[in-house]
């Protein structure tokens, strides 16, 4: 539902179109044989305030005809108004739309500005005559396009950043729809729901043009608090709810029609020509749709709707619509216990993998997921407003339930992965600490699903634990004994452990590009394989640096700089800020730092970092060598570089949190049984972790090893500091002059 500050859309763009329309009658004038005719969403009076002028100079034969699109044009470009236009005779005009499909859909909006209204009448007529007959030829190349266009701007639905226009269930789906219905009858008139649908993304495509001064059609964060406001949305919450809200609607609407469409194009050769295939108890396949049999008890066997949705995923065929309006209908809450029926029907339709989110969407726009699952309502169509996520949280469970599929033959109990990856961040949809609500949750919703204690006990396991893979990997040492030691004391068991390792990466590659990486991966494995060889009772290797070549190469007392792929090694006399000097110097090359560690003997450090590109690729070995060399001997001005290097990648838009976080310092005695672990939250940029090992560095602490996380739009440095003795850093002034330091180096103090 649109704000309730907002104005009426539609009526703002026919004023916007009806002004315009004014100011070019006045420069066309009083002309014979010549209509100015407006086209696309001009021509359905549904102007933007920085939409394109859609026009076509439409002429029988004038041969002056340049001069006065002349007179037209130029006004309008001196007015800094994006134009798109054409000149033609009636003639060429038909013909170009009869053989190009952007040409006659712009055309099928087709009305009179000023001039010749038989010209324009006419032309309006043959337009549409030409769609009435041969617009089913174009649908397979608009159906191409369809698909090509969601798959680039993605679904309005659940993105953090929507493309209100382009995008799967955007503006542009319906009017293709508008279209779709003039060309073929298998597709049923749009209700309500899609006008109310439209008129909410149109609003909020004015608002954006307004707030941008452009054209911009993506709303992007730092737009969303503003537009908000400006539409009458209590806040960005509610707005991008509502968005998500009419991007499912129109994208329904669209995926049914365009499969109804594909079926009328196959023909009866590609159907079943109405012959039932039973696929199941009360299903069948029926003109390749899945349908519920005319004596299907729904109120006797809950499982019906979810064996629907897993015969959809399973065979790639959509629900039949009276099936979607009877599960709408007739379906009842399972009882509580779930018979076994419902719980294994569930498993079924998440095992399908990705197929199962289409047969998700259906099931949850008909009510099916609701009432199966009551706290499902909480999460629905909620955003998640930071540039880590990329989708809304109802569609990220969803997608690590289908990730989770390709992982069920790494572990012993794939229905607890699959349960567990849809239940996950159940807990985001209520107040407080979503993990610390999803483990209430998922204790009651284990429990009225039927899992026995011991599953729920694992259910609420996954649910606890769920971060803490992908927390320790990116932000402890790994060989550190209490660290690898305190995982498995958390886990408990091995069970639990593979079923921990593949929620991670299912829950990962759902969150968003910046969650899942081959450096992420490796460390995960790594901590999965320490934490399994303690749960078996095996002996920890010992550190491993510094190495018996680190060693050798410290014994020569000489500065030693090595590059590899993606790893750089330093060899160096062991002296204060030797880490900040490297981070800082790599940062003015262009590499961040991901994780360093560091060791020394007599004098010497060693220092081993894992290293990738921040912007394009790695420079040449030679020239990072020259480059950390210069570094480390002070040869560099760090700060003035850094200064440079920023300035000249401000233009960059890195991915950024709707309401930035200022920076933290936390400390942390517990971790480890030999240092104190520094932990740094900050806003990512050029430099941090150069600042902050620099700051340290001030403050007197040695740091032993640093792990280095990007979460989209903020970094999670950890640090594992002592003090110039070796003991841990414990007094409280001196933690408070380190803080003081960060911040103030992270421009905070």
């Amino acid at each position: 539902m649109t704000g309730a500050g907002a104005a009426d859309p539609f009526a703002d763009c026919r004023a916007r179109a009806v002004k315009t329309d004014a100011w070019l009658r006045e420069l066309l004038g009083d002309e014979p044989d010549v209509a100015l005719v407006a086209v696309g969403g001009y021509g359905r009076y549904e102007l933007c305030p920085h939409s394109d002028l859609d026009v076509v100079l439409l002429h029988a034969g004038r041969k002056d005809i340049a001069a006065i699109a002349d007179r037209i044009w130029y006004p309008i470009w001196d007015a800094g108004v994006a134009l798109d236009h054409s000149v033609r005779t009636l003639k060429d005009a038909v013909a170009v739309a009869a053989k190009d499909l952007r040409t006659v859909l712009g055309l099928m909006d087709a009305r009179l500005i000023a001039g010749d209204a038989a010209l324009a009448s006419e032309l309006t007529g043959r337009v549409a005559e030409l769609w009435r007959t041969r617009g089913s030829v174009f649908l397979p190349e608009l159906a191409e396009q369809v698909e090509a266009r969601h798959e680039r701007a993605g679904p309005v639905a659940f993105l953090l950043e929507p493309d209100v226009k382009e995008g799967h269930g955007g503006l542009r789906d319906v009017q293709v729809l508008r279209a779709v219905m003039q060309a073929v009858t298998v597709v049923p008139p749009l209700g309500e729901d899609v006008f109310v649908a439209y008129g909410d993304l149109l609003s909020a495509r004015i608002a954006l043009h307004k707030r941008s001064g452009r054209a911009n059609d993506r709303l992007l964060l730092e737009d969303q608090d503003g537009v908000a406001d400006d539409l009458g949305y209590a806040d960005a919450d509610a707005l991008m709810a509502a968005i998500a809200t009419a991007g499912r609607a129109i994208a329904w609407r669209s995926d049914d029609a365009w499969a109804r469409v594909g079926s009328a194009l196959q023909g009866p050769r590609g159907r079943t020509a109405g012959r039932d295939r039973i696929i199941g108890p009360a299903l069948v396949e029926r003109d390749s749709e899945v349908v519920i049999t005319a004596d299907a008890d729904l109120a006797a066997d809950p499982s019906i709707p979810l064996r629907v949705g897993a015969a959809s995923a399973r065979l790639g065929a959509p629900i039949n619509r009276q099936t979607l309006r009877r599960i709408t209908s007739e379906a009842v809450e399972p009882p509580a216990p779930w018979p076994a029926s419902v719980r294994d029907a569930l498993v079924a339709l998440l095992g399908t993998g990705g197929r199962a989110i289409s047969a998700l969407e259906a099931l949850d726009q008909h009510g099916a997921l609701v009432r199966l699952l009551p706290e499902w309502q909480a999460v629905r169509n909620k955003p998640q407003r930071n540039a880590y996520h990329r989708f809304t949280v109802d569609r990220h469970l969803c997608e690590a339930a289908a990730n989770a599929a390709e992982m069920v033959r790494r572990v012993e109990r794939p229905d607890l992965l699959l349960v567990g990856a849809l239940l996950h961040d159940i807990g985001k949809g209520f107040p407080g600490d979503h993990t610390e609500v999803g483990i209430d949750l998922v204790d009651r919703i284990g429990r009225r699903m039927g899992f026995a204690d011991a599953d729920v006990a694992t259910l609420v396991a996954m649910v606890r634990h769920h971060l803490l893979l992908p927390d320790v990997a990116t932000r402890r040492d790994l060989e550190d004994p209490a660290t690898i030691e305190a995982v498995a004391a958390a886990v408990g068991d091995r069970v639990t452990l593979e079923l921990l390792a593949a929620l991670t990466e299912a829950d990962s590659k759902a969150t968003g590009a910046t969650a899942w990486s081959d450096w992420k991966a490796g460390l995960i494995a790594e901590l999965v394989a320490r934490v399994r060889e303690v749960l078996a009772g095996h002996p920890l290797p010992p550190p491993a640096v510094p190495t018996d070549r680190h060693r050798a190469l410290m014994a020569e007392g000489e500065t030693v700089v090595e590059v590899e792929p993606s790893q750089v090694t330093v060899v160096a006399r062991d002296a204060p800020g030797l880490l900040s000097r490297v981070a800082g110097g790599l940062a003015v090359i262009g590499l961040d730092v991901r994780a360093a560690v560091a060791g020394g003997e007599e004098g010497m450090a060693v220092e081993v970092l894992d290293v990738v590109p921040r912007f394009g690729e790695s420079p040449p070995p030679d020239r990072l060598r020259g480059h950390l060399l210069d570094a480390i001997e002070g040869r560099l001005p760090i700060e003035q570089r850094l200064a440079e290097r920023a300035s000249n990648y401000g233009g960059v838009r890195r991915p950024r949190a709707a309401r930035p976080t200022p920076p933290v310092v936390l400390f942390d005695d517990g971790a480890s049984e030999r240092a104190t672990v520094i932990e740094v939250r900050a806003p990512d940029g050029i430099g941090v972790l150069y600042r902050v090992t620099r700051a340290l560095a001030g403050c007197g602490v040695d740091i032993r090893s640093a792990k280095v996380s990007t979460l989209g739009h903020e970094v999670v440095d950890a640090f594992y500091v002592t003090e110039v003795d070796g003991s841990k850093v414990v007094a409280g002034e001196h933690r408070r002059a380190i803080e003081t330091a960060v911040l103030a180096a992270l421009g905070s103090g």
